[in-house]
């Protein structure tokens, strides 16, 4: 059948309009055209930031509706898969556009490694973890590095050992397991990057439909690698009380008991990312280059506008977990947050869901600006 999508026709498998995204040929997920608008946005406000980037990798096409797109919006792109359907469907659609762009059977890994080819931005989307590609594509991207992971279970820890092995990394399973996740995964993608003298800097991260998506503005100098390697560290919660707190550094010190109420189930986790998931300025600017042609357009509208305003810290609280733990009614969030600012604290909500909030205060302190 025939999709309309970001002011371009391509044609996909029929029994992937049916919601569940695949098909027995080639993959397609409609769900994902959140996803696919956001990517079309970063990429046109990436532009305005690095104007001399041109050439865009769609490293797993499928239908290639996303590297059409791309296309569409004035990119060099490259549409790349294994599959022999995908590969023909693919550059049938770019054709259908009346756009340019070349499409190669080949797999990533080895397309990047390939000497002839620099790309200046690369999309890693596969089913499941990223990882087997991170390494290729951090020593070979020139500026810009897309990554969705839907492996969202081992990420945050609901499938803990699957977790460790491929992030090398202690996820854990917490009310912030959303955000859990996404600080695994860029853990995970900086001492990738790290190991080929590359500094990565997340521009926009974001959890949505049960993926995690960031994109990482890269820069080839081994000190900003070690600046990069600084952003990580470890959290360790308490099971008991829901009190947080964390510690830059490569070397864990795990918490005999908590700090907070003196329990001794204090989970650590770790290396995770300590550092910012965004810039605010260049959130924004995405936000500016949404179109009225995106179907999801006011819905990413509205997440960018959270995500602006989120705090930088690196784990938040959900506001009806705590209020379950103090036998308390919950309060309107508005009021919440405005209780939270007037005790001095700062407070904002979060895109990871309508009760939760960061704060750059303790449990204690919100415990003694609410109760």
């Amino acid at each position: 059948m025939l999709v309309e999508e970001g002011g371009v026709t391509v044609e996909v498998p029929t029994a992937s309009g049916g919601g569940d995204g695949a098909a027995d040929d080639v993959f397609f997920n409609e769900t994902q055209e959140l996803n696919r608008d956001l990517t079309v946005a970063t990429l046109s406000a990436y532009r305005d930031r690095e104007p001399r980037a041109a050439s865009y990798l769609d490293a797993m096409t499928a239908s290639g509706i996303r590297g059409v797109r791309a296309a569409a919006n004035d990119w060099d792109a490259t549409l790349a898969d294994l599959d022999p359907d995908a590969v023909e469907l693919a550059r049938e659609n770019l054709a259908r556009n009346d756009l340019d762009g070349e499409v190669v059977q080949r797999n990533v890994n080895s397309l990047l490694h390939d000497q002839e080819r620099v790309f200046d931005v690369v999309d890693v989307d596969p089913f499941g973890s990223p990882i087997p590609f991170a390494d290729a594509t951090f020593a070979n991207a020139r500026n810009l590095v897309c990554v969705t992971a839907t492996d969202t279970a081992p990420l945050c820890g609901a499938h803990f050992e699957s977790g460790v092995r491929k992030y090398s990394a202690v996820p854990r399973n917490t009310e912030y397991h959303a955000e859990m996740g996404l600080r695994v995964l860029l853990s995970a993608l900086a001492r990738t990057a790290a190991r080929y003298d590359v500094g990565v800097t997340p521009i926009l991260s974001h959890v949505s439909d049960h993926y995690v998506r960031t994109y990482l503005d890269l820069s080839h100098r081994a000190t900003d690698a070690n600046e990069t390697l600084d952003e990580l560290g470890y959290v360790y919660h308490c099971q008991q009380c829901l009190h947080r707190e964390h510690e830059f550094g490569l070397l864990s010190d795990p918490r005999d008991e908590c700090a907070h109420c003196g329990g001794e189930q204090v989970l650590t986790a770790g290396p995770v990312w300590l550092g910012p998931a965004h810039e605010e300025a260049f959130v924004a600017r995405v936000r500016e280059h949404l179109t009225e042609d995106m179907g999801k357009a006011e819905r990413a509208s509205k997440l960018l506008t959270t995500i602006e305003g989120e705090l930088h810290e690196p784990t938040h609280f959900d506001q009806h977990r705590l209020y379950g733990r103090w036998s308390e009614p919950a309060i309107g969030m508005d009021e919440f947050l405005d209780q939270l600012r007037d005790a001095g604290l700062d407070a904002s909500r979060t895109h990871f869901g309508g009760t939760t909030f960061k704060t750059d205060g303790t449990l204690a302190d919100v415990e003694a600006a609410i109760l």
